[in-house]
């Protein structure tokens, strides 16, 4: 009885190591100006998106309107799975992006600090480092689309557009778009464990993937294969939630992510376990 109890003791179980882990991420996250920081770029997005288009130039002319209806500053009106504009991606997508490089600097620091080899002498799991970044990060991400939306209300009303919108749709595709913060989230948690002793790749490798750069090429190489299920997970992160969402976006989205965090995790915890994380 006793030996099971200091068992027990010696060895916690999941969800109280994964408390711990997420105590502390959640207290360095809310105590560190980046996060703050993040958010504020975030609400102002929308604000360059929306306010520098249909000003007048110098010369005189007038840069075309990206947008006349602001909720595409949120979505596209159908999903992207073809390329034809690049302004067609200027939504909350961007999002993404920008959370990328948050996750970098919010994991490079672990290293930098030193927290990291101080983590793995006294906590061996590898793998509750990796659900409990992924989860810290997923929720600064969802944050980031709040302030988004947020300046994207503002910024519409500033510049006297339309917001007419099916409201369901909008709220299937923002509610679509913050579940897959999660995915993002473990995908840029893999990138930073690959490229942990390389901070400058780290960063660099999030943004690539962020902006979408793969999918679009793929999307223009193979082009509308919308009914694949390999179409579906890759898109499904960003763009398959649109202002014409229904309640198979939301299912999708909430797959998608769901295999992508499990995936990148297990992948990455497989990657700690096997090299020297210092």
């Amino acid at each position: 009885m006793t030996a099971s109890r200091e068992l027990k003791f010696e060895s916690p179980s999941f969800f109280k190591r994964i408390k711990g882990m997420l105590g502390v991420d959640f207290y360095r996250l809310f105590h560190t100006p980046m996060f703050y920081i993040f958010l504020c770029i975030a609400a102002f997005i929308p604000a360059l998106i929306l306010g520098t288009t249909g000003m007048e130039n110098p010369d005189g002319t007038v840069s075309a309107q990206l947008y006349t209806n602001a909720w595409n500053a949120i979505a596209a009106d159908t999903p992207l799975y073809t390329f034809n504009s690049i302004g067609e991606y200027a939504n909350m997508n961007m999002v993404f992006i920008f959370g990328g490089i948050m996750v970098s600097i919010f994991i490079g620091h672990d290293y930098k600090s030193g927290y990291v080899k101080q983590l793995f002498t006294t906590h061996a799991k590898k793998q509750d480092y990796m659900i409990s970044k992924s989860i810290t990060c997923a929720f600064a991400m969802a944050c980031m689309c709040i302030t988004y939306l947020l300046g994207s209300v503002v910024s519409g009303l500033l510049v006297g557009l339309d917001f007419t919108v099916n409201a369901g749709s909008l709220f299937i595709a923002i509610l679509s778009k913050m579940i897959m913060s999660l995915g993002w989230a473990s995908l840029y948690t893999f990138l930073n464990v690959i490229f942990r002793k390389y901070f400058g790749v780290s960063i660099a490798s999030s943004f690539f993937f962020g902006t979408g750069l793969p999918i679009i090429a793929i999307g223009m190489i193979f082009g509308d294969t919308s009914g694949s299920a390999l179409n579906i997970f890759l898109y499904g992160s960003s763009v398959n939630a649109c202002l014409s969402s229904n309640m198979m976006t939301l299912i999708i989205c909430i797959v998608c992510s769901a295999a992508w965090a499990i995936i990148y995790n297990l992948v990455g915890t497989a990657i700690l376990s096997k090299s020297d994380v210092y």
